[in-house]
């Protein structure tokens, strides 16, 4: 494609070269620079992409887009294209590159703290049961459709993320559902797509070592509402303190979704079980194989979606009551022994509450145990990820003892932190009776094998924090680690 045709769309201030060059690609890694390629220098949080134009230019390199020329550099060895922002224009560029991609298929965003995962997932096995051709960007895996193809963040880079895209409008799909981070917002990885709706989930504490404040967390979330197009829709919890301030300035068409009040779509728990609930959702009963009050209003978004993307209601219930959940999202693990081992990813305050809570709900709605046969305990297993917010250490210490009967502190991913400086961190928010409820064993494996040795027939353990992760990062190194696998090892041994 030709230069002047990648940049017509964004703001330039200067350009020391000719626009009529041909491009072979886009990159913002100066190591995959080839011949003919433009590099984007974009002033990342751990290194600066200015450094590396030297670099790009002698892998082949024939123009550059930056904020800057460097006094080193050669002018007159490429096409230097200057803007004031390359983070705000490598989306649109990436984007014209591919032959905008999302004028081609309907994609639908996610974003909120918990949820995303599970609404863009279900959306995607949803729309493709409904015989539709569909991609999925997501935590766990990214998909166009049926081949899976590994995510290594939330929301890929924008050159990455429009070569997936142009890769699923190449597949024939008609549909892409994506989670929508809050870095991926505030670092404009987004921009220059065209969105066909977005969908709130929920807000509380996390990514504040990024984010610094819960104000600038909020408000990242919300530029994904005010950049909608008109004739989207934006559909937000009501049930959520912040759902109606997400989507006070968009232009997309608002609706309301809540298990709680009047929404536009609403739903009702009737009935709790390990293996499922039953719901009344928009006036029809439906049952469905996932549990707790959060996953009613995970259902209900998904369903106010499909019905917003032109579905039929009663076509989008028969779909829901065949969907599974997620991998690592509150999945039940039986043992030999007649316990249960729950895997789930939560890793935030909140999300272990809801996850707790699920759990309890399930325990309350079952029968009551006779006089000889004591009430069913909850041991969770939990710990925090290293180099991040350890402000909500603590807090889930906390919230973990508040709802359990025993509670194992252990490593996350530690990452470049020590793990017991990570567990004394969360230990520091319990005091001297809540200590008594609690064990601190840094190996994870032997965390979860001694919850195991506690655990009796009826238990449940929450293993919590890594769900479908396959690996611990510790000092900069991904071991292999599955918390399920761990399970069912120490199930057999």
């Amino acid at each position: 494609m030709i230069l002047s045709e990648l940049i017509k769309n964004i703001e330039v201030k200067a350009v020391n070269g000719p626009v009529d060059i041909d491009i072979a690609d886009v990159d913002i890694d100066s190591r995959k620079v080839g011949k003919g390629h433009l590099f984007v220098a974009i002033p990342g949080t751990q290194t600066d992409g200015h450094q590396y134009i030297g670099k790009a230019l002698e892998q082949g390199a024939v123009a550059v887009l930056c904020e800057r020329i460097p006094d080193d550099v050669p002018a007159d060895k490429a096409t230097f294209v200057v803007v004031a922002s390359t983070e705000a224009a490598v989306g649109p560029v990436a984007t014209a590159f591919q032959g905008y991609p999302t004028e081609q298929l309907k994609l639908v965003g996610v974003t909120g703290t918990n949820g995303k995962t599970t609404i863009a997932t279900l959306l995607y096995n949803m729309f493709r049961r409904l015989g539709y051709k569909c991609g999925l960007l997501s935590t766990v895996c990214n998909y166009i459709e049926g081949e899976p193809i590994p995510a290594s963040h939330t929301t890929p880079d924008p050159v990455e993320l429009n070569r997936l895209l142009r890769r699923m409008v190449d597949a024939g799909c008609q549909y892409a559902f994506m989670e929508c981070s809050s870095h991926a917002i505030a670092q404009q990885r987004i921009g220059g797509l065209k969105f066909a709706g977005g969908i709130f989930t929920n807000l509380t504490r996390d990514h504040l070592d990024y984010h610094k404040t819960v104000e600038n967390y909020r408000n990242a979330k919300k530029q994904f509402f005010d950049m909608l197009p008109k004739g989207s829709f934006a559909i937000t919890n009501a049930d959520d303190k912040n759902g109606l301030f997400m989507v006070q300035n968009t232009k997309a068409t608002v609706k309301t979704y809540s298990a709680r009040t009047m929404a536009d779509f609403r739903a009702r728990l009737v009935e709790c079980h390990f293996e499922g609930m039953y719901l009344e959702m928009d006036g029809h009963e439906v049952g469905v194989q996932f549990i707790g009050k959060f996953n009613v209003s995970n259902l209900l978004a998904v369903y106010a979606t499909a019905v917003m993307l032109g579905q039929q209601p009663e076509d989008v219930l028969v779909v829901l009551s065949t969907l599974k959940s997620v991998a690592g999202r509150l999945e039940p693990i039986r043992s030999p022994e007649g316990y249960t081992a729950i895997v789930d990813y939560a890793h935030t305050p909140d999300a272990l509450e809801n996850v707790l809570r699920a759990i309890h709900e399930v325990l309350q709605g079952s029968s009551r145990p006779s006089s000889s046969q004591p009430s069913p305990k909850i041991i969770t297993v939990c710990g925090a990820g290293g180099n991040r917010d350890k402000g909500k250490r603590p807090l889930m210490a906390q919230e973990a003892v508040r709802q359990s009967d025993r509670v194992i502190i252990t490593s996350d991913n530690p990452r470049f932190e020590e793990p017991q400086d990570i567990i004394n961190d969360m230990l520091a928010g319990l005091d001297k009776k809540q200590l008594k409820k609690v064990v601190a064993i840094v190996d994870r494996r032997e965390a979860i094998r001694t919850a195991c040795m506690m655990a009796e027939k009826g238990d449940v353990i929450l293993i919590a924090g890594k769900g479908h992760e396959d690996y611990q990062e510790i000092k900069g190194v991904k071991h292999h680690f599955d918390d399920r696998e761990v399970v069912r090892e120490i199930f057999q041994e």
